[in-house]
């Protein structure tokens, strides 16, 4: 997430050769998505992107297709199934830096866990929803990012009194005066769809003018998860360009 390399240049190269992309990677998808995306409609190419954000659950081609009709004027949610995890363990009683090792030993968390539980890896979703889902070209300098270490069992036993559960929530919203994006935790009351998502489980609410809430909920991570995103974008290439029913 700092300069996207070497992952920009391989997807700038191919697609000047006429090539297709379907990518994972956050890099080029966060910080070159319009540049990208403009040269590969001039080359006659797509570039797709699906698993960047909730790897197999479809939330950038759900805003694309079934909800194309609607203006979306915010897209908020859990973003990353790790701090999700360790806040959801703490509603146990644990303590953070012990959730967090248990985080690590099950794979959830990185030996170096600074990209989930700070929010980096949160921001860069929120910076791709921004510019594939609401169409405005911001930049990981633009998003007020905060992570999860300053929340205490005490504050998540107050939420809990108080009919609310702590989640590391990523948001982007058009308002009077522009757009706003963040990542921050946020007490989120019983009755919304997202308290009710524990784990390491992702979820997202798309704002709409027709439809009001869609919330999507699915498994935001893992190698077969993330395979399922690529195998849809290929699909759906192969649909494009060939005429494919299936």
């Amino acid at each position: 997430m700092t300069t996207g390399e070497p992952a920009i240049g391989h997807c700038r190269a191919a697609i000047e050769a006429g090539k297709h992309i379907v990518t994972s990677n956050k890099g080029p998808a966060a910080l070159r998505y319009a540049e990208l995306d403009a040269l590969a409609k001039i080359k006659g190419v797509r570039f797709m992107i699906e698993g960047t954000v909730m790897a197999g659950t479809p939330v950038l081609n759900l805003a694309r297709g079934p909800l194309a009709g609607c203006e979306i004027r915010s897209a908020r949610g859990i973003l990353n199934g790790t701090t999700n995890y360790i806040l959801s363990e703490m509603e146990s009683g644990a303590e953070y830096d012990d959730v967090l090792a248990r985080a690590q030993e099950l794979g959830y968390a990185e030996a170096d866990p600074t990209g989930d539980v700070e929010g980096f890896d949160a921001m860069a979703k929120v910076v791709i929803l921004a510019n594939v889902v609401l169409g405005v070209p911001i930049g990981p300098a633009d998003v007020e990012r905060t992570g999860i270490a300053g929340i205490t069992p005490e504050m998540i036993e107050e939420a809990r009194i108080e009919k609310a559960r702590w989640k590391l929530l990523g948001s982007v919203e058009r308002g009077a005066e522009g757009i706003k994006a963040s990542v921050a935790p946020g007490r989120v009351p019983l009755s919304h769809p997202l308290a009710g998502v524990m784990g390491a489980t992702n979820a997202l609410t798309f704002e709409t003018d027709l439809l009001g809430d869609v919330t999507v909920v699915g498994p935001g991570a893992g190698k077969k998860e993330t395979g399922f995103s690529i195998l849809n974008d290929i699909l759906e290439i192969h649909r494009d360009t060939e005429g494919g029913s299936r």
